[in-house]
């Protein structure tokens, strides 16, 4: 049974959620974003719980602080968004052995990317960390992951999903293609 609709209510403000994350993305404090605006950080915090609604006046102070305009939190994008590219595939060229296709949608403000990997025998990514957290999901062939001090061999259907910002590499195990599966955050491309 599809469940209803849920009307818009002082819990499920878009304004709250947009303030939030576009400052968040900027990597503004509150206090940063309250000297940025000129409004206090109290009542900042309290936009971004949805306990109150800004004027005119104070969205268009904060969406200059947060360098959009008023738009943004009155027209957000949509909440879904559906890719049909099973025909034509977004391969994304690096120049690098390893074949990329983006899965995820391409929306403007999104957070996380979803992409399916085809990694050839033999190729080996250096030691790496980055923000955001990684998804790996193996659809065929053997990677290998190496994290600290420990190395494990995963095979199809086998996942790691970790805090990236903890150093690993990466590397095809096997003798074919490797193919896999990320989703994560922040987007890579």
């Amino acid at each position: 049974m599809a469940k209803a609709k849920r009307s818009a209510s002082k819990d499920h403000l878009p304004i709250a959620s947009a303030v939030r994350a576009r400052r968040r993305r900027l990597g503004l404090t509150l206090q940063e974003l309250a000297d940025k605006s000129g409004l206090s950080a109290p009542f900042l915090s309290q936009v971004e719980r949805s306990q109150t609604t800004p004027s005119i006046t104070s969205l268009i102070a904060i969406a200059q602080a947060l360098q959009t305009d008023i738009h943004y939190f009155i027209n957000p994008p949509p909440s879904s968004q559906v890719v049909r590219r099973a025909k034509t595939p977004e391969i994304i060229d690096t120049g690098s052995p390893v074949r990329y296709v983006r899965l995820s949608g391409g929306h403007p403000e999104r957070q996380m990317e979803g992409l399916l990997m085809s990694i050839p025998a033999g190729s080996k990514a250096p030691a790496t960390a980055r923000e955001g957290e990684g998804f790996y999901y193996v659809l065929e062939g053997e990677l290998k992951m190496t994290m600290g001090s420990e190395t494990f061999i995963l095979g199809p259907g086998d996942t790691a999903h970790f805090d990236q910002r903890h150093s690993f590499e990466m590397a095809n195990a096997g003798k074919r293609v490797l193919r896999m599966l990320w989703v994560g955050t922040p987007r890579i491309f």
